[in-house]
């Protein structure tokens, strides 16, 4: 909004001459997205006591989780607000990339807020089947895939995805694109809600994996950044620079009520949307292989799973870990959920700057 006022604005005093700077609207819309945390959290985590919207703790996690048992889940709504309502503050709302990120973001969590719904106010266990949840997804991947399959962003790249540590690399998919699109949104949106387990887990990791992204942005949509870097310059791609910075400033401000003890959940409605946007952005700037870094804590704990579930089925019961996800297996082999949550939070750092290095390892 604000960015398409600034050139009536500038006529009347040239100090609105800033808001056409990204690092600007992009400071500002991290700002926006913790004051907005910070002003609505208190109102909506009494809300949801009042509409007795709380979380009910499986009977097949860890013994020391039922001490949670009651404590508001469907947090996720104060993280979408404080994404969206900067994002289309701050933000070109014309620009294609920010209009397609808008679009899964809201898509996931609709699903995530109908699945909450479904388990905390129906009071359905099971929530929103799992294959009702996946084929949500998968349509949302599917329609993003087709799309930027016939009407890709920048024509000269067509769908093909930089491949990290070499310069001037990429990968030629043709119709495969659109089966990576599918696979790589799906499998965000899901790996994110399987990291969401202990207090403030999933929003901090995420606050370092959207700050490298906010970096990854600006550098690809600036041309001199770049050419200088050897990245895909991707005009316009800057404006997702605004988007990241939101959900930063969204992750620190949810963090601020997540951290253990935690006085709210973010849920379903924040964990898929999350990971869907995650996994978008990194399709529109063509780092699908570098989210494989950058994710790295998201990628171990959708592994473990994956491991687990697997060894299980094909060595007649047998398990890997103790439990899966990853960080439960570290909690029942004694770690404490804060020492746990911190660990996998410096973790998600050195990811973030193993994959942020490779831009110079070319």
């Amino acid at each position: 909004m604000f960015y398409e006022l600034y050139p009536y604005l500038e006529d009347w005093f040239s100090a609105f001459r800033v808001f056409r700077y990204i690092t600007f609207r992009s400071a500002y819309a991290l700002v926006s997205a913790l004051l907005i945390s910070f002003m609505m959290g208190p109102w909506l985590i009494g809300k949801l006591r009042q509409w007795h919207l709380g979380e009910t703790i499986r009977d097949d996690g860890p013994a020391s989780h039922k001490a949670k048992e009651g404590t508001p889940s469907m947090g996720g709504l104060l993280i979408l607000t404080s994404i969206l309502v900067p994002t289309l503050l701050w933000a070109d709302l014309s620009n294609r990339y920010v209009q397609l990120v808008l679009a899964v973001t809201v898509w996931t969590g609709a699903i995530g807020f109908l699945d909450d719904y479904l388990k905390l106010v129906k009071k359905k266990s099971k929530g929103l089947v799992g294959r009702y949840k996946m084929t949500g997804q998968l349509l949302f991947g599917l329609a993003l895939g087709a799309f930027l399959y016939f009407f890709p962003l920048e024509s000269s790249l067509g769908v093909a995805t930089e491949i990290p540590f070499f310069k001037g690399a990429l990968l030629e998919l043709g119709i495969f694109y659109v089966i990576l699109v599918v696979l790589v949104v799906a499998g965000t949106s899901n790996a994110v809600n399987l990291t969401d387990g202990l207090d403030g887990l999933a929003i901090g990791v995420n606050a370092f994996v959207f700050f490298a992204f906010t970096a990854l942005a600006y550098l690809s949509g600036h041309k001199n950044f770049s050419e200088y870097l050897h990245i895909l310059y991707l005009p316009g791609a800057s404006e997702l620079t605004i988007y990241c910075a939101s959900v930063v400033g969204a992750s620190l401000g949810f963090l601020w009520f997540n951290a253990h003890p935690a006085e709210v959940f973010m849920g379903d409605t924040g964990s898929l949307s999350l990971g869907g946007a995650l996994g978008t952005v990194a399709i529109l700037l063509k780092k699908e292989l570098l989210l494989v870094i950058i994710g790295g804590v998201f990628v171990l704990e959708a592994l473990s799973v994956i491991l687990q579930v697997g060894s299980f089925r094909l060595r007649g019961g047998k398990r890997i870990f103790k439990m899966a996800p990853l960080h439960h297996h570290f909690e029942l082999k004694g770690w404490a959920e804060s020492k746990v949550v911190v660990r996998f939070w410096i973790l998600s750092a050195l990811f973030a700057l193993i994959a942020l290095s490779t831009l110079k390892l070319r």
